[in-house]
């Protein structure tokens, strides 16, 4: 949506991010309303000729440009945005801490040689196909100069004659309609989602699959009876509350592209012939009625296994679930192999895989693929074979505890559930947290070198304030421990007052040690050998958790830590990283 300048309203413009210092001295014709981030990640990516920055799951700033794979943006059985690949500022993907090149798009010949697209020349393709046609000619290299006249019509052509929809408002149009307009564009309605279409498509033979989801007056809809499975006490609804009717659908999915592999490989179909296990927005459109009914029961049942097993990791919150987007294949999972889960070798391996995925951070976005993956991968570890890529492709790096800061982060909460399951008591109370937790206490991650008592010896928030010197405690504890240091606050507790008991030094410092914390270092107030020794034990735990071991070497990660501000979230939804 844009507004014509010139009129009654006033606004100060802005150039769009990474746009050239002297648009700032331009007077603009028109402004950018609404659209303002995808219009950003337009034009940075395809336009402005220059490295993208972006931020990458693990809060780091980082600098990418972007290709299209030309030959999976062609195939049919790839969902075309996994076509789009992202790359270093120097072009070369490197793997073994940079020892090893695994893609090197350093010139344009060998752009030209990996079939790999710059999509910052998807406007000007002339002299980059010039170049292409000139590296493969010959007759022998036909067929791949006619790849890509296909990719130059399927695709290319795409972003040539796209014609994007705007809401032009003119300059007469007053700053009180200009808000208004505004307010209906962002919230004049719910765009149909996948789960309406197909609603809409089984209602034509005579299925009600919304009345199957929501229930009606006389029978609980799947979406409450999952949403009350191992609801904890004084809560309303369980841990797999949030699980959508899409996610029922792409568990659904999954074991129907999976059959219709099956028969084709039964067949003698192989490679590209062989139908892709799928759950995306395509297979949802494609799953029919028949293949619905058929797996409804077992992809329920699946998921309230799957409540289950993370009861098991003492999840029990919504609030503390590391990803939700896994719980999906964990679910279809479950669904498949059945009872076989409860046995203890299996049951390992799962708990395995499922950290491997919440210390890995691979569930954060761009996920449809490693569903699908994990879905054919783990049954077939289970009975024996080699390692899915959840579990391979994991390496978690010691310096990861460093920056880990958020809350709302993956591995974040996955420290906090091991904690708990280490049996981590409470300091007051000496209460284990799954019991709290699950009871409906008020219990969360909070500092245990207080943040004033930091900060007055003039520790930075960037140190304070990473998992390292967080641990789960009760909303009363951290009352009493306030900004004093701890071994003002251990002394607090020993003594007792009118309200809490007094607490025996030895029982206190067994509380400390559930913690993975050293009494002595706090009883000393030794922040920095705290943080040394605590991220040590820390690390332990995830590697015993993910069955491997850290890496603890010298290279650091790609990027710059970034702060979770404002622009930094908008930087997150402006341009999603690779």
């Amino acid at each position: 949506m844009s507004l014509d300048t010139g009129g009654p309203v006033n606004f100060k413009p802005r150039p769009v991010e990474g746009a050239p210092t002297e648009a700032k001295q331009i007077s603009p014709q028109s402004l950018l309303l609404d659209g303002q981030q995808r219009m950003t990640s337009l034009y940075q990516a395809t336009l402005r000729g220059k490295v993208v920055e972006t931020v990458t799951l693990k809060k780091k700033k980082v600098k990418r440009w972007f290709y299209i794979d030309i030959r999976k943006s062609l195939d049919s059985s790839v969902d075309r945005e996994e076509a789009i690949v992202g790359v270093p500022e120097d072009r070369v993907v490197r793997t073994d801490f940079g020892r090893e090149v695994i893609v090197d798009l350093s010139s344009a010949e060998r752009e030209y040689a990996s079939l790999m697209y710059p999509l910052s020349q998807v406007f000007d393709w002339d002299k980059w196909q010039d170049g292409f046609d000139k590296h493969w000619r010959g007759d022998q290299n036909e067929s791949i100069r006619e790849e890509f006249r296909a990719f130059k019509r399927q695709v290319l052509e795409n972003f040539k004659y796209y014609r994007v929809p705007v809401i032009t408002l003119d300059r007469s149009t007053s700053k009180e309609a200009v808000c208004v307009v505004f307010e209906k564009v962002n919230t004049g309605g719910k765009a149909l989602d996948a789960f309406e279409l197909v609603t809409a498509m089984y209602a034509a033979s005579g299925h009600e699959l919304r009345k199957d989801w929501y229930g009606d007056d006389g029978t609980r809809g799947r979406h409450r009876r999952l949403a009350e499975t191992l609801r904890p006490a004084d809560a309303d609804t369980g841990i797999i509350a949030e699980v959508a009717n899409t996610d029922f659908l792409q568990a659904i999915s999954l074991f129907h592209t999976r059959d219709r592999r099956r028969v084709a490989e039964a067949a003698g179909k192989q490679g590209k012939e062989l139908p892709a296990v799928s759950g995306n927005r395509q297979a949802l459109l494609n799953l029919p009625l028949e293949a619905y009914k058929l797996y409804e029961s077992q992809v329920e049942r699946g998921f309230v296994q799957a409540a289950k097993f993370l009861h098991m990791l003492h999840i029990y919150r919504i609030f503390d679930l590391p990803y939700q987007s896994q719980i999906v294949p964990l679910a279809a999972i479950l669904a498949d192999i059945g009872d076989a889960w409860e046995h203890d070798a299996n049951r390992a391996m799962l708990v395995r895989w499922y950290w491997n995925g919440v210390f890995g951070e691979l569930y954060g976005s761009a996920v449809e693929t490693r569903i699908a993956r994990d879905f054919m991968e783990v049954p077939v570890w289970l009975k024996g074979g080699p390692e899915p890529s959840t579990v391979s492709e994991t390496l978690f790096r010691a310096d990861r505890l460093k920056t880990m800061r958020m809350r709302l982060s993956a591995a974040y909460k996955g420290v906090n559930a091991l904690l708990m399951k280490e049996g981590a008591q409470d300091f007051r109370s000496g209460q284990k947290f799954d019991h709290t937790v699950f009871f409906g206490e008020n219990v969360d991650i909070h500092h245990i070198f207080p943040q004033d008592w930091c900060k007055k010896h003039g520790i930075k928030p960037n140190v304070f304030d990473s998992i390292i010197n967080k641990t789960p405690l009760s909303y009363r504890t951290n009352r009493i421990i306030g900004g004093v240091a701890p071994s003002e606050y251990l002394a607090k507790l020993e003594k007792g007052n009118e309200t809490t008991p007094s607490i025996d030094r030895a029982r206190l410092d067994a509380y400390l040690t559930s913690h993975l914390i050293d009494p002595s270092l706090l009883r000393s107030d030794s922040f920095d050998t705290f943080m040394v020794e605590r991220q040590k034990r820390l690390l332990v735990l995830i590697e015993q958790a993910t069955g491997k071991a850290a890496y603890s070497g010298n290279v650091p990660e790609e990027g710059e830590d970034v702060e979770a501000d404002e622009d930094t979230v908008e930087a997150e939804l402006t341009i999603a990283t690779a």
